[in-house]
């Protein structure tokens, strides 16, 4: 018989609606924020050297609050310099949240953003076809490689759109988090389709290794409050365990005994700590800086 489990991705607003969640049970943007604030500066130090415009690809930029922090780490080292910001990001709806955040940041007037509403892959393809292959003095894709097909071909792409002095900044779920456990054990039993794979920086770790590349890697300890997924019938505790499972409405479609075991596993050790009453799931994510 069919499953009636189904990919979280099959309902966008859904999705939405649980990530959002994500980032507000979760120290997600605030770890990425402070690796932001205190190790970025020494990454950028030299990508705008002796130039007068300097060039950034955000790839899956999302709703662009953490694009901005970064933005305003650029022109710190750089002030004055003509940036020009462009952002592929496949979400209408996060491009215009991406828009308003703009609207309410002041000292931007020297950075020109473009929008591409389309996927990694899609912009490949359209540059590919344009036989463009514009270079970049920096590009980011930030919790962003679990949707794309083929992960070593894009970032065999992107890399190849590096300037001399260029980074590619990579950041993702950490190979010790709760959620590499999590997929690892369990992908064979939640609902995968082409919209969605499981990787984390133990998989592009080995991917960079056999492509010979040169990186760096800092680790952001992260967690996620997961308590309310204990609470029978808790209309956010069902809207995390959909974002940990990637399954649409996971509580109501997933067998009885996948439900009880995926329950148990998260309270472990291994993937969670109890602290204050709370269930904490490690979200451990990692950053990864490759060299041209």
């Amino acid at each position: 018989m069919a499953s009636p489990m189904r990919s979280l991705l099959t309902d966008p607003s859904r999705y939405l609606q649980s990530f959002q969640l994500f980032l507000a049970t979760s120290t997600e943007h605030q770890c990425m924020q402070e690796f932001v604030e205190r190790q970025l500066p020494a990454v950028i130090a030299s990508i705008g050297n002796g130039k007068s415009t300097i060039n950034i690809l955000s790839v899956g930029g999302g709703a662009g609050e953490i694009d901005l922090l970064i933005l305003s780490k650029v022109q710190a080292r750089y002030p004055g310099v003509t940036i020009n910001n462009d952002v592929i990001e496949p979400s209408a709806d996060q491009i215009f949240k991406y828009k308003e955040h703009v609207a309410e940041t002041s000292n931007l007037e020297n950075v020109k953003f473009t929008w591409h509403e389309e996927t990694a892959y899609e912009y490949e393809s359209r540059m590919n076809a344009e036989k463009k292959s514009k270079k970049w003095d920096f590009i980011h894709m930030i919790q962003m490689l679990y949707y794309v097909k083929d992960v070593p071909a894009t970032i065999r792409y992107f890399h190849s759109l590096l300037e001399a002095q260029a980074k590619l900044l990579i950041i993702l779920v950490s190979g010790t988090s709760g959620w590499e456990m999590l997929w690892k054990k369990y992908k064979s039993s939640f609902p995968l389709d082409d919209l969605c794979s499981y990787v984390s920086s133990a998989d592009i770790k080995r991917i960079l290794d056999s492509a010979g590349l040169k990186y760096q890697l800092y680790e952001l300890p992260s967690h996620m409050d997961i308590t309310s997924c204990f609470i029978e019938g808790n209309k956010d505790g069902e809207l995390l365990l959909d974002f940990l499972t990637e399954t649409c409405e996971f509580s109501k479609t997933a067998p009885p005994e996948l439900k009880r075991q995926v329950m148990e596993e998260l309270r472990k050790p291994e993937y969670s700590e109890k602290r204050d009453g709370k269930v904490l799931f490690n979200n451990n994510l990692t950053a990864i800086v490759i060299e041209p």
